[in-house]
């Protein structure tokens, strides 16, 4: 990331006219370097021009989606910032997001203040602290976990789910929601392949020196996040 927050170069792709100039404007305002495309396809005509701290991408694009952009940008620039800009509010469509590359995910409308925000907010994340007192932190794109004294690479199923239940309301999701989210029968050996895979989590935290649990099953309902966790 640029050393200076108000001197990052964002990247604004976003096929309404409009709104992708006032983006940009605002931006400026702000002492950000913007500039704006309408699609993804003119993104790599930039690539060889600009090296972007920040990308703001809507995901209804022509032609190539912003989810499948972002994970092309991710896989070239781990250290790009992605912020996605969407109409999308479901929770599905949020990890999916994520999953992605995102490491924000507003919905539209934006404010273009809060975007502003939101990009100084992300440089300074994508610059993390070590975590203090119980509190952790996942990395999504590393699946790596850590904890004061501790530190462990989940698998991908772990790591959607902790994802999941961090960015829940009161960090709790019933039951059926995270076999959703796993593409698991909706059913009693769903359930009991969930209590498997929670089981081995605690498991592997406990022997990596983490005794103190982080998830507690709900009766009746599903799981619940019971530490801070802060997501890269």
């Amino acid at each position: 990331m640029a050393a200076n927050e108000s001197h990052l170069k964002v990247l604004v792709v976003e096929d309404h006219d409009a709104l992708r100039e006032v983006t940009v404007e605002t931006l400026e305002a702000r002492g950000f370097r913007a500039i704006g495309v309408d699609c993804a396809e003119a993104v790599c005509e930039l690539a060889d021009q600009h090296d972007f701290d920040v990308a703001v991408l809507d995901l209804n694009l022509p032609g190539e989606d912003g989810l499948s952009l972002a994970r092309r940008l991710r896989a070239v620039r781990p250290d790009l910032g992605i912020v996605m800009v969407t109409a999308r509010d479901q929770l599905s469509d949020k990890i999916t997001g994520y999953q992605h590359g995102a490491d924000l995910y507003l919905i539209k409308p934006v404010d273009a203040e809060e975007l502003g925000l939101a990009i100084q907010a992300l440089a300074r994340r994508l610059r993390p602290e070590p975590p203090q007192d119980q509190s952790g932190c996942l990395d999504r794109h590393s699946r790596n976990l850590i904890f004061p004294g501790g530190e462990l690479t989940l698998t991908p199923d772990e790591t959607t789910l902790l994802t999941a239940l961090a960015l829940a309301q009161d960090q709790s999701m019933a039951s059926w929601q995270l076999l959703e989210l796993l593409d698991r029968e909706l059913n009693e050996h769903g359930k009991k392949q969930l209590e498997v895979l929670f089981s081995r989590l605690r498991g592997k935290l406990k022997a990596h020196g983490i005794e103190r649990p982080i998830i507690r099953a709900e009766r009746g309902r599903g799981y619940r996040l019971c530490l801070p966790l802060r997501l890269l």
